[in-house]
This record gives C-alpha cells, structure tokens and sequence, in this order.
C-alpha cells in the first residue's frame, strides 16, 4: 500500500520541481516593454542619487576627521 509521504514511481524530485516550477512561471504576470524600461530608468537614477549621497558623506567625513585629528 502507497501512503501519502510515498513518492510515485514515474516521477523523482527534480522532474517534480521543474514541473512546479513551469507551472508557477505561466501564472507570472511580466510587465510589458515600457513598464520594464520605466523601471529600469528609475533604478538607475535611485543608484546616481545614492552614489552622489555616498560621496558627500564621505567627504564630510573625512573632512571632519582631519579636522579633529589635526592633520
């Protein structure tokens, strides 16, 4: 007798999780093109703010560490 937690005998874990895994990839909603291209412009203009915010603050510090050290 084949209880629950037995697996069946034509299929193995990996043919499982491929199947699984086509089966959730058809139900995705992909955005379009333009929605993609939108976002992508955002990510990159949130790394630029980031990257000149970064900058700043190291530059303060440092500026502000040579001030207290003295050199």
């Amino acid at each position: 007798m084949a209880g629950k937690g037995e697996k069946s005998k034509g299929e193995n874990r990996v043919q499982r999780f491929f199947r699984e895994t086509m089966g959730e990839l058809r139900r995705v909603t992909w955005p379009t093109w333009l929605e993609a291209r939108n976002l992508t412009v955002v990510v990159i203009i949130v790394l630029v703010a980031m990257a000149i915010f970064l900058w700043l603050v190291d530059i303060s510090a440092t500026k502000i560490l040579s001030l207290v050290i003295g050199a």
